[in-house]
Order: structure tokens, then C-alpha cells, then sequence
């Protein structure tokens, strides 16, 4: 298992160049610690070392995602979510807290926020909703990729018309942050709300447009129609 990690990263350093790295970094903010492998390369170099893993036992290839989680590297962790991901017919409750580290202890940007949180938690909180109580307590973190987990975790399910009560409690909880990533993070989330629930996510807006961010207004109307954007932005 040790001779995978050392021969996924060097073929991601073999793969990398300094124009993608610096043109990868502009999308974020501070220094971001990464190859510089293009997205379409990643994902062909994980899924080439999943064929080797996958008759591993679960227990062994999330210990490996934890190493790479531990690196801070971007790449490593998106093969990290990718493993992860692979592995979701066998989740089992007790992955929460497997997760629940990564999310506090290892994310560091916005990007392996969302990768994990839209895909891997996404996925175990519609196959356990008994974690949502849990999961909104993460909007309560002093931490604001733990903040942002919480909402952007709910994506995917409220784009299906579920959870719709922990969409609410999670918004009204990150209603007023001044981080402009958990902003938009929430806003996401109403937005993928609004796609089976518009006219309550409309409902929603307009009785908390005077308190709510700009930024996080603007991304929770996106997909409404003119008429509505009109109201939802009126002041």
C-alpha cells in the first residue's frame, strides 16, 4: 500500500507543469499547495490506481485518502474524495466521523470542500439522514470550511427536492457570515433548493433579504425567473 502512495505521486509530478499550477492558483486565495496536473490527467491517474485498490478492504484505502489528506496537496485530494467516493455502497454510519476529520482537519480550500463534501457526504447523508442533525451543527464551526461543508454537502440532495427543513436550518444559521466562501456556499445551496422548491426558496429570500449578504442573495436566485430576481433584489 505504501508503494502506491510513492508511485501515484510521482507519476502526479511527472504529470505536472508550472503553467497549470500558476493557473490553477488563481482561482484561490493565499498560496495553494499543489502539482499542477491538469483535472482531466487527475482523474485518469485515480481511477488507473482505483483498478489496483479496489479489491483492497475499505478500512485500508481510507487509511491511504488520510495520508493524502494529510499532505495538504490538492491533487492528493481529489484523489482522495475519488477513492473515497468509489467506496460509497459500503458506507456505514461510523464514516461520519471518518469524514467529519477530513472536513475539520485536512480541507483547506474551497475546491476539496466541494469535492468531498457535494459527492462522498453527500451521498452518505441521503443513505443515513440521520446525520443531518450532525451536519448542521457544522454550520455553528469556528472553522469556515466546516461552515461551508455544511452547505455545500446538502447540494446535490436539494437539487433531488430532499432535506428541504435542514436546507432552512442550515441558511438561517450561516445567515449573517461575513465569509465571503461560506456566503456563497449557502446561496449554492438555496440555489439547488430553488430547483424542486422555488417558491419557498423565493419565500425564503425575501423575508431575509434585508439581513442577507449580497453575494449569497445573488447565488440563491440564480435560476428564478426575471420576475422574481426583480423582487428578491429590490431594495
Amino acid at each position: 500500500m505504501n508503494n502506491i502512495l510513492t508511485r501515484l505521486r510521482g507519476e502526479l509530478q511527472s504529470n505536472a507543469t508550472e503553467e497549470t499550477r500558476i493557473s490553477g492558483q488563481r482561482f484561490f486565495k493565499g498560496e495553494l499547495k499543489s502539482y499542477g496536473v491538469k483535472a482531466a490527467v487527475l482523474h485518469k491517474i485515480s481511477k488507473e490506481y482505483w483498478k489496483e485498490l479496489k479489491k483492497e478492504n475499505k478500512a485500508d484505502i481510507f487509511a491511504l485518502c488520510d495520508r493524502l489528506w494529510q499532505s495538504g496537496n490538492l491533487e492528493e485530494s481529489f484523489v482522495a474524495c475519488n477513492w473515497a467516493y468509489s467506496l460509497r455502497k459500503q458506507y456505514v454510519p461510523e464514516d461520519f466521523d471518518v469524514f467529519t476529520k477530513w472536513i475539520t482537519n485536512y480541507v483547506n480550500n474551497w475546491a476539496s470542500c466541494d469535492t468531498l463534501c457535494n459527492h462522498t457526504v453527500g451521498d452518505f447523508v441521503m443513505m443515513y439522514p440521520e446525520f443531518l442533525a450532525p451536519l448542521t451543527e457544522f454550520a455553528k464551526s469556528e472553522n469556515r470550511w466546516v461552515k461551508r461543508a455544511a452547505a455545500v454537502t446538502l447540494i446535490i440532495p436539494a437539487r433531488r427536492g430532499l432535506f428541504l427543513t435542514y436546507v432552512f436550518a442550515i441558511a438561517d444559521i450561516l445567515l449573517r457570515d461575513t465569509d465571503d466562501l461560506v456566503q456563497k456556499g449557502y446561496g449554492w445551496m438555496l440555489k439547488a433548493a430553488s430547483e424542486a422548491h422555488q417558491q419557498e426558496v423565493f419565500d425564503y429570500v425575501v423575508r431575509n433579504k434585508a439581513v442577507m449578504p449580497r453575494t449569497a442573495l445573488r447565488y440563491a436566485i440564480e435560476k428564478m425567473p426575471k420576475e422574481m430576481k426583480a423582487v428578491a433584489m429590490k431594495k
